[in-house]
């Protein structure tokens, strides 16, 4: 036995009428697909069900499998303490999936979770299911901040575990989708919300694993997903089977994305393994980007391998532009599937020229950027970098003198300042943009601040 089906659920603790207090009632749609799901889901007499949920234990490098024999989980922190959800684990399928995620390469395992109570990801999901059927056991795994293709692949192990255990395994993909499409929303709105709803709900219901692998990183940032990560693990649970699906129920009514689909396994289809493709067309598109680098790029990715690799930096070019001989502040950003990997700069100069800025900023970038531990060796070939050559700061009279697009920020309250760079992904708004400054500088909210804004030279 191996994976038989998957659902593509969401987690609104509002939907239960405990909760909502009647706000439920914006939820029917959803609530009546998830009931048809896990009715489904059920009727498959499942041994083992796998939840991912993106709001159980997670790390940048590491898929956590909660341990132990059995957790409990409540609604208590919504409202409803009485509510209560019990969840028998199944202890050796966890123990043999670390052992196969080890064997693929991937770090997984109990890290962090000890007697950790169920999340909502996970209550939700089980509080449905457990109406239809309470005799099978479960296996929580958290989301991690790696690429696409290790959330694939660790989904692969999940259903070769299933297998080499003979354990008839039902997937559950624990999955909100944007959290920006309306003002009300949790996080306000944004244009991008509906377009990656959109595209994730095409992809889901015509099972182009592919095209949701290769989903722009920028549009699921701006559109504030939470579950993408879940779905890439239970495509990857999915891996060459043919699939019969169907799309059960969307909405957006509040503000958030919600989606239910069914994917039951038909049999096995070799044509569906898509991580060898994947592969090959990342690597593809980013021999396409390095012959696109421009001299900027060019000498910060140099920079980052030569440090990296070898401890020392490069020497300047020769023959540099007057951009380059050019004295201005500098920002340099490293990202690696989508996600920021490390950001240095000055937003005034501090070096000879902007080349001397760039090798200076990248080596801080990938080595000693506090919110992240010094780039490795092996991460180098997945990277993109940016390069931000800052315009001289002018003091803003107001936000109405700001535009997020155009405009970076500087906030200054006494000796704290806090730098915001134009045109970032998830922030929509000036009131987005200040509160991100002040965040980074430490500036509380009740302080008035000085703005200044600035104008870059985009380098990517």
């Amino acid at each position: 036995m191996s994976i038989i089906a998957a659902y593509v659920v969401p987690h609104p603790p509002s939907i239960l009428p405990e909760i909502g207090g009647g706000a439920e009632q914006k939820l029917m749609l959803t609530a009546n697909a998830y009931e048809r799901a896990m009715k489904e889901a059920a009727a498959a007499q499942p041994d083992t069900v796998i939840i991912a949920s993106p709001h159980t234990v997670s790390y940048a490098d590491y898929f956590h499998i909660a341990p132990g024999d059995a957790a409990m989980g409540d609604f208590a922190a919504f409202g409803a303490s009485d509510i209560k959800v019990d969840a028998v684990y199944d202890e050796p399928f966890a123990k043999a999936l670390e052992k196969a995620a080890g064997a693929a390469g991937l770090e997984a395992g109990p890290v962090g979770g000890r007697n950790a109570a169920l999340d909502h990801g996970v209550t939700v999901p089980l509080h449905f299911l457990q109406a239809h059927r309470t005799d099978f056991r479960l296996v929580r795994v958290g989301l991690s901040g790696l690429s696409p293709l290790a959330h694939y692949r660790f989904g692969m192990c999940i259903a070769q575990t299933a297998e080499a255990l003979g354990r008839k395994t039902v997937f559950i993909a624990s999955a909100n989708l944007s959290h920006r499409l309306s003002p009300d929303a949790p996080q306000g709105f944004a244009p991008e919300g509906a377009r990656f709803d959109k595209a994730c709900m095409k992809y889901l219901e015509e099972g182009d694993f592919l095209k949701l692998l290769r989903i722009d990183p920028a549009l699921a940032k701006a559109a504030g997903e939470c579950g993408l990560r879940a779905l890439w693990m239970m495509a990857g649970a999915l891996d060459a089977r043919a699939l019969k699906i169907k799309k059960l129920s969307y909405q957006g009514t509040t503000g958030i994305g919600y989606g239910v689909v069914s994917l039951r396994v038909t049999r096995e289809d070799p044509r569906r393994a898509f991580a060898e493709r994947y592969e090959l067309m990342e690597r593809h598109a980013l021999a396409e980007r390095r012959s696109a680098e421009d001299d900027a790029v060019r000498l910060a990715r140099s920079t980052v391998e030569q440090v990296v690799t070898e401890g020392t930096l490069p020497p300047l070019p020769q023959d540099l532009s007057p951009e380059m001989t050019a004295r201005a502040g500098v920002y340099v950003t490293i990202e690696a599937d989508g996600a920021l990997r490390g950001r240095a700069g000055a937003f005034e100069p501090t070096e000879a020229s902007v080349a001397a800025e760039i090798v200076k900023s990248a080596a801080d970038a990938a080595l000693r950027d506090p919110s992240f531990p010094p780039v490795r060796e092996e991460e180098l070939p997945a990277f993109v970098y940016t390069v931000d050559v800052l315009a001289e700061p002018e003091l803003a009279g107001s936000a109405a003198d700001l535009d997020v697009k155009r405009y970076g920020i500087i906030v200054e309250y006494r000796a704290r300042r806090g730098l915001v760079l134009p045109n970032q992904a998830g922030i929509a708004t000036v009131e987005d943009q200040i509160k991100t400054a002040r965040r980074c500088a430490g500036i509380p909210a009740d302080v008035p601040v000085r703005i200044w804004r600035f104008t870059t030279e985009r380098h990517c």
